[in-house]
C-alpha cells in the first residue's frame, strides 16, 4: 500500500483538514467580519441607497437567533411591540393596515427572537434604564418572567451624575458578535427612523472589552449610589455636580478605590485628560458588504462613556469624536452625523458650556484647510437653541477669512435633516377625535451618531452634547479600516445630496 501512516494518524489528519474547512469553528477566528447597519424610514424615494449595508432589524434578529451561550444588553428602553389599541400610546388610533405600511411588524419579529432565545435556555442580561411612558419596561419584565436565564435590571445613572440615563445601544451575542449603534429597542427605530450602526462577527477581543464595559454598568446597579458619590465644584467645567467618588475630577488623595476594575489610574489634572496611547485592537477585519478582498488589519479602537466607566487604556467617547475630526488631511474633509447638536449641557443644573467639538472643528477648517460638512436632525422634537449654536458654528467661515493673513481655506457647510411626515407625527386619534397624524409619536427622524474623515470612521450612541460625554453611558467603534471608511463616507453622502437634506443659514449681518 502506498500509503504508510497508521490509521490513527490519517484520522487525525481528516479531523484536522475538516475543522480547517469550517470557518467559524472556533471563536478565536483570527479575521472578524464587519458590517454597516441601516435603518431607513418609509415614504423616502428620493434616498440613494448605499449597496452591501445590512438592515437595523436583520442584524438584531440575528444576534438573538444564533446566541446560545450569553446575550447581553443595554437598552434605554422597551418599545418593539407596538400598541395601536392604546389610547396612552403614541401609536393610537392607526388601523392595522397602517401599521403594517410603517413596518410595525419588524419590532415585533425582533422581540420574538429574544422570547426564543429565552425559550432556548440563553443566559440573557438586559441593562435598561427606566424606559418611557406608557409602558416603561414591561417588555423586558415579560422577556423575563418564568425565565431564570433573564436577567434584567434597571440602573438610574442620575443617582451616580445628577443627570444621565444608560443611552447606549449595544447587543453582544456569545462574547464574539456586537453591534453598536443608534437603534433603539422600539420598532420605530427599525422602520420609521434613519439609524446606522456597525455589525461586527467573530470579535472576540473587542466584544471582551464591550463586556468589560456591561459588567462595570451590571456593578453599577449593585451598589448604594449614596455610599459612592460625591457633590464636588468640578474646575474644567465650572460647576458643582455629583460624580462618582473615584472620578479622576476629584484630587487623588481624595478618591475612593474604584469598585470597577481594572480602572485608570491618573493622576489629578482637573478631569480627564486625552491619552497619548489609547489601546487599540490590530485584528483583521473582512468587509463582505463592500467588496470580497482579503481582509487588511487596520488599527480599530472602542470609545466610551462617562469617563468614570473607562478601564484599561481606552480612551473616553469624547476623546474619540475630537481625534476622529483631527484626523482629516490636509485640504480633506470630515463628515459629521447628529440627531442633536449643542454647544452646552441639556440636563445639567447649573448649564455647562462645552466647546470640545466646536474647536476640533474650527481648528481643523484654520490648521488643515479642511471642509467640515455636518449633518443635523430637524424633526417634531429638535431642541430650541441648537440653531443658535449650528449659526455660531458657521461664523467660523467668516473668522478663516477675516485677514488676508490667515491664509485659511477651509469652511464649514451645516444641513438640517428634514424627513417627509416629521411634523405631523403622533397618535392618530386624540381625545375621541381624527388627528390628522400620518406616523407616530417620536418617527421620522435621522437618529444616527457618527463622523468620518477621509481615513478614519467612528460609530457612536451620543448625541453630540455635553451630558452625553459626561454623565451618560455611551459607547463607540471606531476604525481605520478603509473600505468601512469608504461605505460609511457614501451613507452620509447619500443623505447630504438627497433633496431631505436644507442648508442652514448663517447669522444675518
Amino acid at each position: 500500500m502506498a500509503f504508510s501512516y497508521s490509521s490513527s494518524s490519517f484520522l487525525l489528519l481528516l479531523v484536522v483538514f475538516c475543522l480547517w474547512q469550517l470557518p467559524f469553528a472556533f471563536s478565536d477566528q483570527p479575521n472578524c467580519k464587519a458590517w454597516l447597519v441601516q435603518s431607513v424610514p418609509t415614504d423616502m424615494p428620493d434616498l440613494r441607497l448605499v449597496p452591501g449595508v445590512l438592515s437595523t432589524g436583520d442584524v438584531l434578529q440575528w444576534l438573538a437567533g444564533n446566541a446560545t451561550t450569553s446575550l447581553d444588553l443595554t437598552v434605554q428602553y422597551w418599545e418593539l411591540l407596538a400598541e395601536p389599541n392604546n389610547s396612552k400610546s403614541g401609536d393610537y388610533g392607526f388601523s392595522d393596515a397602517d401599521m403594517k405600511k410603517f413596518g410595525a411588524d419588524v419590532g415585533r419579529q425582533v422581540y420574538q427572537s429574544l422570547v426564543d432565545a429565552a425559550y432556548r435556555k440563553v443566559p440573557i442580561r438586559i441593562i435598561q434604564h427606566s424606559g418611557v411612558y406608557p409602558s416603561y419596561v414591561q417588555e423586558a419584565s415579560d422577556l423575563a418572567a418564568g425565565h431564570p436565564n433573564v436577567k434584567n435590571v434597571t440602573l438610574l445613572l442620575s443617582k451616580w451624575w445628577g443627570t444621565g440615563i444608560v443611552h447606549c445601544k449595544v447587543w453582544i451575542s456569545d462574547n464574539k458578535d456586537i453591534y453598536i449603534g443608534s437603534a433603539n429597542n422600539d420598532w420605530k427605530s427599525l422602520t420609521q427612523v434613519k439609524e446606522l450602526g456597525i455589525y461586527l462577527v467573530g470579535c472576540p477581543k473587542m466584544a471582551d472589552a464591550v463586556e468589560n464595559y456591561f459588567n462595570n454598568l451590571w456593578t453599577l446597579s449593585t451598589l448604594n449610589s449614596t455610599d459612592y458619590t460625591r457633590t464636588i465644584v468640578d474646575s474644567q467645567w465650572q460647576a458643582s455636580r455629583v460624580v462618582p467618588c473615584w472620578s479622576n475630577f476629584i484630587p487623588k488623595e481624595e478618591r475612593c478605590s474604584s469598585p470597577l476594575p481594572p480602572a485608570i489610574d491618573i493622576p489629578h489634572v482637573n478631569g480627564y485628560p486625552i491619552i497619548e496611547d489609547p489601546s487599540t485592537f490590530d485584528v483583521s477585519i473582512e468587509t463582505p458588504g463592500v467588496d470580497a478582498s482579503t481582509a487588511t488589519s487596520d488599527s480599530s479602537y472602542l470609545s466610551f462613556a462617562p469617563p468614570e466607566l473607562l478601564f484599561d487604556k481606552f480612551q473616553s467617547d469624547e476623546q474619540g469624536w475630537i481625534e476622529t475630526i483631527k484626523s482629516v488631511k490636509v485640504g480633506g474633509t470630515v463628515r459629521i452625523n447628529t440627531m442633536d447638536w449643542l454647544g452646552q449641557s441639556q440636563f445639567a443644573n447649573p448649564m455647562i458650556f462645552w466647546d470640545s467639538l466646536t474647536t476640533a472643528i474650527s481648528e481643523v477648517v484654520f490648521a488643515k484647510n479642511a471642509t467640515v460638512h455636518l449633518l443635523v436632525a430637524y424633526w417634531a422634537h429638535s431642541l430650541d437653541n441648537a440653531d443658535k449654536y449650528l449659526k455660531n458654528l458657521l461664523y467660523t467661515n467668516v473668522l478663516c477669512s477675516s485677514s488676508k493673513y490667515n491664509h485659511c481655506g477651509g469652511k464649514v457647510e451645516i444641513r438640517y435633516y428634514i424627513i417627509p411626515g416629521y411634523n405631523k407625527t403622533g397618535p392618530a386619534i386624540a381625545n375621541g377625535a381624527a388627528t390628522g397624524n400620518l406616523y407616530p409619536d417620536y418617527s421620522r427622524v435621522n437618529h444616527g451618531k457618527y463622523a468620518v474623515s477621509d481615513v478614519r470612521a467612528h460609530i457612536g450612541t451620543s448625541n453630540l452634547i455635553w451630558d452625553y460625554f459626561y454623565s451618560t453611558a455611551g459607547v463607540s467603534f471606531g476604525t481605520y479600516n478603509p473600505s468601512i471608511v469608504k461605505q460609511v463616507q457614501q451613507v452620509f453622502d447619500a443623505d447630504w445630496d438627497s433633496p431631505y437634506a436644507q442648508p442652514v443659514q448663517p447669522l444675518s449681518s
